[in-house]
């Protein structure tokens, strides 16, 4: 990126029109695969006052290389190639499976994972985890919008859910013997997780009891629940976001647990969920986040097999299902703007009351409520209005049954693909494995063996970039997601100057991103083939 188009980005920003009110309307400009594609997004803007309570606790990257405003006097997008990296890095997350013996029977051979802020905070969440009581391991992205405090709380919950439904009659049962006996209960799943992946302790309680309510109603069941793992997965999406609606309707005496409730119900997320079991897979998707497996062909090529679609109002299959669900006088006001009744761009999510609530119900919630607008609440009823929900948190479903060459997963949110096809993340993850690969590999010598020659040696290899190559593929993809030039190359200067964007300006240049990618152990599953 070149010094005019630094100028550009700060010209531009400090030309913008800002419409105020109650909140600013931004014509948001984001590169898509070379092409420009404008949105337009509504943002609160209200602080939270002193002691209210503030869901947006994660982290992001250090403030100091962070301007906060575009009318700064000394602007500058200058970073040193270390402070790059301390900013791409500080969110890299990864775990290699071991069974007891110290090898790995696992088809999940290992996972990587990163996240990059452009809100700040950053609204995208993830979560990883293995099953203790069931079998398999989880992995979840989701995207956060109008504030974290959704994808927040789906992040927490949803596995939880998920596992549930899964288990057994006779290990519901013994959980809730030991409940009622108020003796420890056996964990569910073991996380995996960032130490700046945070945690609501202060509703963790009330988490749990809505949880034992939903294995309650498992047990009521006059046999054994006995799911699918597409029904498990259908029915733990559906009940959270149904809890998370009677949540925020039920009497809540403790305040603070009554405005964590609001939020979370007011804003919203998209989730895409991942669960392994040896050679069977299936991902659930609900919204824009995006699932992808990374295919290695007989001949050496690779090939990429998508596994979600995209839940807006480019899908002609979302089209059709929304126009059936409502009378055909809505067809014309059901997308506008390519948005859902011109507000949101997902057309599937969890939270967002407004697109599912009656206008009455929404009304008594938030007059009844404290200072709202504290919370950052807005009180917001679209033109056309009529025939609600218009909004469901329901999956949709895909099982694809693992095969040896079958190499990788990859799960982010719509930050990644905004800015990177199927095809050009599945080439930069392949190419990242051969190079690691090659980096792996003891130099080979010719003899004699003197100084100039191993020097050379170690001047090729540099050359290729093995020696300043990210260790994590998930911080690989967003190097090369905000920072690659025309030629698909890393330009250290749009990397700089992406990293450096202030915060009124950052999110329309990119969006936060989230990507974990998830490498799979062909032995083992070659291993199931050959014994079944």
């Amino acid at each position: 990126m070149s010094r005019t188009v630094s100028s550009w980005i700060l010209s531009s920003a400090r030309s913008s029109i800002i419409l105020q009110g109650k909140g600013r309307w931004y014509s948001i400009c984001i590169p898509n695969r070379n092409k420009i594609k404008w949105k337009l997004i509504f943002s609160k803007t209200c602080p939270y006052p002193a002691g209210s309570c503030s869901l947006d606790r994660t982290f992001s990257f250090p403030k100091a290389f962070r301007h906060t405003s575009t009318e700064e006097e000394h602007f500058s997008f200058q970073l040193s190639p270390a402070q790059i990296n301390d900013i791409l890095r500080a969110g890299e997350l990864s775990h290699r499976t071991l069974d007891l013996n110290g090898k790995n029977a696992n088809s999940v051979l290992r996972f990587e994972s990163n996240q990059l802020a452009s809100n700040s905070p950053i609204e995208d969440r993830r979560s990883a985890a293995t099953c203790l009581q069931t079998a398999g391991m989880m992995f979840g992205v989701f995207d956060g919008h109008a504030g974290a405090a959704c994808a927040q709380a789906v992040s927490e919950r949803l596995l939880h859910y998920i596992a549930v439904s899964l288990m057994p009659r006779q290990s519901l049962e013994e959980i809730e013997l030991a409940v009622e006996a108020m003796k420890p209960v056996r964990p569910i799943l073991q996380w995996h997780r960032h130490p700046n992946d945070v945690e609501y302790q202060e509703i963790a309680s009330q988490y749990f009891e809505n949880l034992r309510v939903y294995w309650q109603h498992l047990l009521d069941l006059d046999t054994e629940p006995g799911f699918s793992l597409e029904e498990a997965m259908i029915c733990a999406f559906k009940r959270l976001d149904s809890d998370i609606s009677l949540e925020v309707q039920a009497p809540q005496e403790n305040e603070l647990m009554r405005n964590i409730a609001l939020q979370v119900a007011f804003s919203g997320a998209t989730a895409c969920v991942a669960h392994i079991d040896g050679v069977h897979l299936h991902v659930a998707n609900t919204g824009d986040c995006r699932a992808i497996l990374g295919v290695c062909e007989e001949d050496g090529t690779w090939s990429t097999l998508p596994l979600t679609r995209d839940h807006n109002a480019y899908d002609e299959f979302e089209i059709r299902r929304l126009k059936r669900e409502h009378p055909r006088s809505e067809e014309k006001t059901l997308f506008v703007n390519d948005r859902l009744l011109g507000i949101l761009m997902p057309s599937r999510a969890f939270g967002d009351v407004q697109l599912k609530w009656s206008k009455e119900l929404q009304h008594s919630i938030l007059e009844n409520s404290c200072d709202v607008e504290a919370l950052n609440i807005y009180q917001y009823v679209p033109p056309n209005y009529h025939t609600p929900p218009y909004l469901t948190a329901e999956p949709e479903v895909t099982y694809h049954k693992l095969r040896s060459k079958d190499k990788f997963l990859v799960i982010a949110s719509d930050g990644l693909w905004e800015m990177l096809s199927n095809e050009k993340v599945v080439k930069l993850v392949a190419g990242h494995l051969s190079e690691l690969n090659m980096q792996k590999s003891p130099l080979t010598f010719k003899k004699p063996i003197n100084l100039g020659y191993m020097h050379n040696l170690l001047l090729q290899r540099k050359s290729k970039g093995l020696a300043s190559l990210d260790q994590n593929i998930a911080t690989h993809l967003i190097r090369h997601a905000i920072g690659s030039n025309e030629y698909g190359e890393v330009d250290p200067e749009k990397l700089a100057a992406m990293l450096t964007l202030p915060e009124d300006l950052a999110r329309m240049y990119r969006d936060d991103i989230t990507v974990t990618v998830v490498y799979f152990n062909s032995e083992t599953i070659e291993d199931h083939y050959r014994n079944h």
